[in-house]
């Protein structure tokens, strides 16, 4: 059994994780903090959990984190890496759900995430969590830096034409357009995210530049091997949960007679959790909700020279705590799949 800690159980991400993790055959759940809810137990505050989680949260302080095999982080910005040095000396492995360990560049994170790097020794070490692309620097890691959810979307959709240094598209000229659900926000107070506010509704952000972007294009230039250059702008859908991401490339002349439906095919054919959908098909949320899956589709309107890929998931599932158990399964030896097969919820 592998013992499991989590720190900040209280958001979205984290009852995500326990939702999943209490139904892992091979975790025992050993520590949940929250400073703020020290005390309460778990299923007082996430009524879903009742007989299915019986601990109750304790302050960081008092969760004897040091005892586990594995620690994620479940966290704002900037805590796992203050506490991760301590964990690592005692043995412990550090999944984090936040950004600390994603951006190799220390500079470039201290631009988007407004702190210093506290362990750039550790950074380095850091395994990116996107096990379709990292599957076996994942197995032997000590930290593992999850993908944001919009990154997971948007690297998947585009990694068959970058894969291996193939050049089939302008790779200088790529276009992301992506939505999320309002989960997808964390869970806290914000007058942007109250129902009066988000319901009906339906906006771009971050338009300007997004911190989601440097992390997308850190990603492809590591698949492809060259500069990627990329247009990525952010939507809140009037929902709770989801991910639709549209996704433009422009065919190279040389490349026009490629088989992209084939190619994605291919690439994807041993993923447990990335569907490739049949040709012609417009995939939507709710065909992943709740589940660890994605599902892309390939189109060519037309036939002309823009290739359009189109990528649903869920956001606090495949886009969160869904990849990191999937990354925990991989660390220690468990099938993939281990605790993540879950059936998508319609309607």
């Amino acid at each position: 059994m592998v013992k499991v800690g989590i720190v900040g159980g209280t958001g979205y991400t984290g009852v995500e994780l326990l939702r999943l993790l209490a139904q892992h055959p091979q975790v025992r759940l050993h520590a949940i903090t929250s400073r703020k809810e020290a005390g309460l137990p778990v299923a007082d505050l996430y009524p879903n959990l009742r007989g299915r989680v019986d601990l109750s949260f304790t302050t960081p302080d008092d969760a004897s984190l040091t005892d586990c095999d594995v620690v994620f982080f479940a966290t704002p910005h900037g805590v796992a890496m203050a506490q991760t040095p301590e964990l690592l000396a005692a043995g412990v492995r550090v999944i984090d759900l936040a950004a600390d360990f994603r951006l190799k560049d220390t500079e470039v994170f201290q631009k988007w995430y407004g702190m210093p790097h506290s362990c750039p020794e550790i950074l380095a070490e850091a395994v990116y969590g996107l096990p379709e692309v990292n599957r076996e620097k994942i197995k032997t890691a000590r930290v593992v830096g999850l993908p944001g959810c919009y990154p997971t979307s948007v690297q998947l959709g585009y990694a068959p034409l970058f894969a291996g240094g193939r050049k089939l598209v302008d790779p200088l000229h790529l276009i992301a357009d992506a939505k999320s659900g309002a989960s997808g926000a964390g869970r806290k107070a914000e007058t942007s995210l109250i129902l009066a506010e988000s319901y009906d509704n339906f906006k771009a952000y971050g338009v300007a530049g997004h911190r989601h972007q440097p992390e997308i294009k850190q990603g492809l230039e590591a698949i492809a091997g060259y500069d990627i250059g990329l247009t990525f702008v952010p939507h809140l859908l009037p929902t709770i949960r989801g991910i639709h991401s549209t996704l433009y490339a422009t065919i190279l002349p040389e490349a026009r007679d490629t088989d992209f439906q084939a190619l994605f095919e291919q690439y994807f054919a041993n993923e447990p959790f990335v569907d490739v959908l049949p040709a012609g098909t417009m995939p939507e949320t709710r065909w992943v909700r709740a589940s660890n899956y994605v599902r892309v589709a390939v189109h060519r309107p037309g036939g002309g020279d823009t290739l359009v890929i189109l990528v649903v998931e869920d956001n606090l599932v495949k886009g969160a705590s869904g990849q990191g158990v999937q990354c925990m399964n991989l660390m220690f030896g468990l099938p993939e799949d281990t605790g993540l097969t879950h059936i998508p919820v319609m309607p």
